[in-house]
């Protein structure tokens, strides 16, 4: 089930809210677990039932191995190692069976000129996000820090609908005291009317900002061939922008919906586009994938403690299991192995750099970026080469009406219409309307708070903002969109 979709909004959601605080205020504590429990399965495998085995499976026998690990006394060191292995196995090996199995085949035929079949697995959606998350609760449970969860806890830290599907992905630290919470069971009002106010600027953000640039980015992809070194341009930027604002909407209303349920979970995004390096942009995107990373892989490597060569070779591990993370193709890798390249150039030089203009860090960093973005959205080397040097070579700087035409929302046509002002820039100006939305993105991503440094008070002035933004997107609701790291 999507959040931008009118079944979550008018049906799902308020039987959520419904359910879960009138079970709360009638003492039914335990009975309002598994009704969230309940619907987040229910969010999970509206579109495929058949998930709900995968996702079921792997809760039970996660969390019987995590009791394992709870109950063997420390003296047991190598029955409890085999006993972990077992389960990071389990949980590696299903992420690859479902996400990387047909990828795996492909290059063995490709390497070796064999025929083995392709099973053309689907894809489980959030396969990656509850199997890490599983991940750190196995590791944890192995430390001796998860001894007294039971097993409902244990199931509604993996299910939360709000992050279930693309984070954050959370530790068990974060959220099952929060569930524990007997404060938390009563409706806040004022966390109800935060919550609104997150969850609307997020769906303002996917439906009207994101899937407008999302047009663009198909029809350029789609026709990579033919654009001109301007297009492919405008293109990547608006990719960009994209995968932004796609990102950062869904986790705002993913924060959003825990706030209404009393819940806090972890922010994804710290402004990342205002990174000054390609290591500032790693410690402000996607927090709880590079936090994971961090805590479970780099630091278990020894992460910088040891000597440069052997840091430098735990950064470019962290950053293949990224690349790898996020996708079944060599394109993911490469891409996340230069992320990891440009992180070891940054340590290497980190004096250096600081000592250069902070405009020059800026625009170099968020260039490079964009410029990587490319390879993160293209469907192969090919596609990536073709349109890096139709940019490079910049020898047409024609547009054509099918890009621009892609932000002809009707509000804008509208204004175009009966605004003066508007009229005559769009008249006089070739794709007015889609240079407004590219200098918008770039306003917003630079100096817009992010909603967690927002010291939030319910008044008529946000509530007016929610009531706005809910019911232009709602009322922007035209088809299905399906969020990027969905697909991850």
């Amino acid at each position: 089930m999507l959040f931008n979709s009118y079944i979550f909004i008018f049906l799902f959601m308020p039987l959520v809210i419904l359910g879960f605080f009138a079970l709360n205020h009638f003492g039914r504590y335990k009975a309002a677990e598994v009704y969230l429990i309940g619907m987040s399965l229910w969010f999970y495998g509206y579109y495929n039932p058949k998930y709900l085995v995968i996702i079921c499976t792997s809760i039970v026998l996660n969390y019987l191995l995590s009791r394992i690990l709870s109950r063997l006394p420390e003296s047991r060191t190598a029955l409890r190692k085999a006993v972990l292995i077992i389960g990071l196995a389990g949980d590696v090996g299903a992420i690859f069976y479902y996400k990387y199995y047909d990828f795996f085949i492909k290059n063995v035929n490709a390497a070796f000129d064999t025929s083995f079949n392709l099973r053309h697995i689907m894809l489980p959606l959030g396969i990656s996000f509850f199997t890490f998350q599983q991940i750190s609760y196995l590791v944890d449970s192995y430390r001796g820090e998860t001894r007294d969860y039971g097993f409902i806890e244990y199931a509604l830290f993996v299910v939360f609908f709000p992050q279930l599907i693309a984070g954050p992905i959370v530790l068990h630290s974060e959220v099952i005291p929060q569930f524990r919470d007997r404060s938390k069971r009563k409706l806040n009002m004022e966390n109800m009317a935060r919550g609104i106010y997150i969850f609307s600027v997020g769906l303002f953000k996917k439906v009207l900002i994101a899937d407008t640039f999302g047009r663009a980015v198909t029809w350029g992809y789609g026709t990579v061939d033919t654009l001109s070194s301007m297009e492919a341009i405008l293109v990547s930027f608006c990719y960009t922008f994209q995968l932004y604002f796609d990102f950062s909407g869904y986790c705002d209303m993913a924060n959003g919906l825990g706030r209404m349920l009393n819940i806090e979970l972890p922010w994804n995004f710290d402004s990342p586009y205002k990174a000054l390096s390609i290591q500032d942009f790693w410690g402000r995107w996607h927090l709880t994938l590079t936090r994971f990373l961090r805590q479970y892989i780099y630091f278990p490597l020894g992460g910088s403690y040891c000597s440069k060569p052997r840091t430098y070779f735990n950064i470019m591990a962290v950053f293949l299991v990224s690349g790898i993370w996020h996708g079944a193709d060599w394109t993911f890798i490469a891409w996340g192995l230069i992320h990891g390249a440009f992180n070891c150039f940054d340590r290497a030089f980190k004096k250096q750099r600081d000592k250069m203009n902070k405009a020059f860090q800026w625009l170099s960093t968020f260039l490079l970026v964009n410029l990587l973005w490319i390879l993160f959205r293209a469907d192969s080397f090919s596609q990536a080469a073709l349109m890096i040097k139709k940019m490079v070579l910049m020898n047409d700087f024609t547009v054509r009406g099918e890009l621009t035409g892609c932000f002809n929302l009707s509000e804008l046509n509208f204004l175009d219409a009966h605004v003066g002002i508007f009229e005559l820039l769009s008249s006089n100006i070739w794709g007015f309307n889609m240079w407004c939305f590219l200098a918008a993105a770039l306003i917003i991503v630079l100096n817009f708070r992010n909603l967690s440094e927002i010291e939030f008070r319910p008044t008529a002035g946000r509530a007016a903002v929610s009531a706005a933004f809910l019911f232009w997107s709602i009322t922007s609701l035209t088809g299905v969109s399906v969020f990027l790291y969905f697909g991850f």
